[in-house]
């Protein structure tokens, strides 16, 4: 009896793939560039977010996307604190977000203007580094509390992503963490990625890692 074997995963990847390259092409016809950035929960993006966008909206137009399973928290958390403008997206129950996904979302967000669009994407260190979102580049935080090995256990995380951003770095000295470990995991995984060190509520770090962003922008 002959059949077929479908491989379902691969051919998702594949259309997800053809979907991101489209909506990378968009967003650099309307000039924006496109920053997907990714964690587990409770490691501060939101409040790193906030800092660096409080850092660059004097020099460009920036947008926030903010992707949740529900609740809106983000969303509004970023556009008090920030007066920029943000859509929370829902993804009623996924795990992650596709490329389509943030195209439908755009497709409800007035971009135009825009020169500058960050997406908080789930928390989550597994699902969301498998699909590429349209962005220009990933960046990943790793908070101290977690530990130094998660370069090890999440691998795909890591090499993925173009910057590493080990955040609460104030709470080292309560917490088992090597530093110079967790660095030399990262580069295990990725010898390319760019590492910074920041604590969002201290301000340490944060205004290296806006001037190496706003270096990306101005040379896109």
């Amino acid at each position: 009896m002959d059949f077929q074997v479908i491989k379902v995963k691969e051919n998702i990847l594949e259309e997800n793939s053809k979907r991101a390259d489209s909506l990378r092409k968009l967003l650099k016809e309307k000039g924006i560039y496109f920053i997907n950035v990714m964690a587990s929960p409770g490691s501060g993006k939101t409040t790193l977010l906030t800092n660096l966008i409080n850092r660059l909206k004097g020099k460009y137009n920036i947008g926030v996307m903010e992707a949740d399973i529900d609740g809106d928290v983000d969303a509004e958390r970023i556009s008090k604190n920030t007066g920029v403008r943000a859509i929370q997206i829902h993804t009623s129950g996924a795990c992650h977000l596709t490329a389509q996904m943030v195209h439908d979302a755009i497709g409800q967000f007035d971009i135009e203007g825009l020169n500058l669009l960050f997406l908080e994407n789930v928390g989550n260190l597994v699902c969301p580094a498998e699909f590429d979102t349209g962005s220009n580049i990933n960046m990943m935080l790793l908070s101290v509390p977690e530990g130094d090995d998660k370069p090890l256990k999440y691998p795909l995380m890591f090499e993925v992503s173009n910057i590493a951003v080990i955040t609460k770095i104030d709470t080292a000295e309560i917490f088992d963490f090597d530093f110079a470990r967790c660095e030399e995991n990262i580069h295990r995984r990725n010898r390319n990625a760019k590492i910074f060190k920041v604590s969002a509520l201290q301000d340490q770090g944060v205004e290296e890692l806006s001037e190496y962003i706003d270096q990306l922008v101005e040379a896109r």
